[in-house]
């Protein structure tokens, strides 16, 4: 106990002297200048990860992507609009019309969850169902004119919001970080293939 009270006291005792030294030459160094040269370096080289592996790269992509999730559930709730009614919105404004099947592996969905997600936006007016004249089983879902002009209103506000929330990085960056990610999540899901393929 005594021995960290002394290692206290001759830490404090070193700061005083450091910060005394400092006050007194001071007039010789011009701190602002050496801040704005410190902050230059730091802003023009980013900083190095101190674990480049396979899980460290993992967990930062996880809380990434968390907190990009929550900008983006908030931008859609805010104009009351669920999470799963969005992205079927935005499929279709964005590939058409599609069959509910397709819309369920697209975003994601259970058959019985896309059902009801369809359901609930054919009652607002949003979408609309038609037969498919290739396979008389399954069923078309398109954008209503009420429903696209809604989801293009909502994509608008989605895009600022997720536009702010990555202004983190430069264009140039993120074009850079898409580049990356691209090819990450492709060669992941290659070996995942191979690893299938093998068993």
């Amino acid at each position: 106990m005594v021995d960290w009270w002394i290692a206290g006291k001759f830490i404090a005792r070193a700061v005083l002297l450091a910060t005394e030294i400092l006050l007194r030459t001071r007039k010789y160094l011009d701190i602002k200048s050496l801040d704005a040269k410190i902050s230059a370096v730091s802003a023009n080289s980013p900083p190095k990860a101190a674990d480049s592996s396979g899980t460290h790269l993992w967990l930062i992509l996880m809380k990434a992507h968390r907190t990009l999730a929550r900008h983006a559930r908030q931008s859609i709730e805010a104009l009351n609009m669920c999470f799963s009614d969005f992205a079927i919105m935005e499929l279709l404004l964005h590939r058409g019309e599609q069959s509910v099947s397709a819309i369920g592996r697209r975003i994601e969905l259970t058959s019985g969850a896309i059902t009801t997600a369809v359901d609930r936006l054919e009652a607002r007016g949003f979408v609309c169902r038609s037969s498919d004249s290739e396979d008389r089983r399954s069923r078309l879902v398109s954008l209503t004119k009420r429903g696209k002009a809604q989801i293009s209103e909502v994509f608008a506000h989605h895009k600022r919001a997720m536009d702010r929330a990555a202004s983190g990085l430069s264009k140039e960056e993120r074009e850079t970080l898409i580049v990356l990610m691209k090819k990450l999540g492709l060669t992941a899901e290659q070996q995942l293939s191979e690893s299938v393929d093998e068993t």
